[in-house]
């Protein structure tokens, strides 16, 4: 199948290079680039697994920080330069195409504000793997497993930066755990779900690196349909960002 373009958002601020065979960003990567915190005194900001570099794309809607987004699959990063360049965002978005695993030697330990990641949810064995390699290496653990990916954060971050991340909520015991195991506090959390009245299927979380324990918010709770099917008003105001 050719490449595509889709918009990133519910306008035309930007189109977004897409190959359905291989890789489509999805709602996880909006939700994720909304929540995190961005304020005057982030500067730089990392995406771990940036795949084709949705939340980098949406965050220069937010900020005017350099983002650095970070993708092990050639292709996929190929993608992402693809979109960076036809909407002239070069002067903000890198793209580097390397493991996450020590990529601090390479970009800076210590340097970045915020960190972001959308990870492989799964374990390998807890779920039937995906036949498709490139598909295969974005759901499951295969190249960077949740501790391989908060260790990288908590590197590339200085301290009292933050670190962001949307997951499935049968593991945030052990997201919890492992951003505590390398010093970064969890501050935040929010639950989404499908629909009023269903069950949590993801969780959006941050903690602060070198933070103080305690102090964790729980966040409203977010709902994506409503019960005609239709988006709901949160979810189309992440869509529809106002600069």
């Amino acid at each position: 199948m050719p490449l595509i373009w889709n918009e990133l958002l519910g306008r035309e601020k930007y189109q977004i290079c897409q190959d359905p065979d291989v890789f489509n960003f999805s709602l996880d990567s909006m939700l994720l680039a909304s929540f995190a915190t961005i304020n005057k005194n982030v500067k730089t900001i990392c995406d771990l697994c940036t795949g084709n570099a949705p939340i980098p794309m949406y965050l220069t809607l937010r900020t005017n920080a350099k983002i650095v987004g970070v993708e092990i699959q050639e292709y996929i990063a190929k993608l992402a330069n693809i979109s960076i360049e036809k909407n002239h965002l070069e002067n903000q978005i890198q793209v580097v195409n390397d493991n996450l695993i020590n990529i601090n030697e390479k970009i800076g330990k210590h340097t970045f504000d915020l960190v972001l990641c959308n990870p492989p949810f799964f374990k390998i064995g807890s779920h039937h793997v995906n036949p498709n390699d490139m598909k295969a290496i974005a759901r499951h653990e295969i190249l960077a497993t949740l501790d391989d990916i908060v260790k990288e954060a908590s590197l590339l971050l200085n301290s009292k930066g933050r670190f962001a991340m949307v997951h499935r909520p049968d593991r945030i015991l052990e997201i919890i755990d492992t951003f505590r195991k390398y010093k970064i506090e969890p501050k935040r959390i929010q639950f989404v779900y499908p629909k009023i009245n269903s069950e949590c299927n993801h969780i959006l979380i941050e903690g602060i690196k070198d933070g103080s324990e305690g102090s964790l918010r729980i966040l409203p709770p977010l709902y994506v349909y409503k019960d005609d099917g239709k988006w709901t008003e949160e979810i189309l105001k992440i869509y529809n960002y106002e600069e």
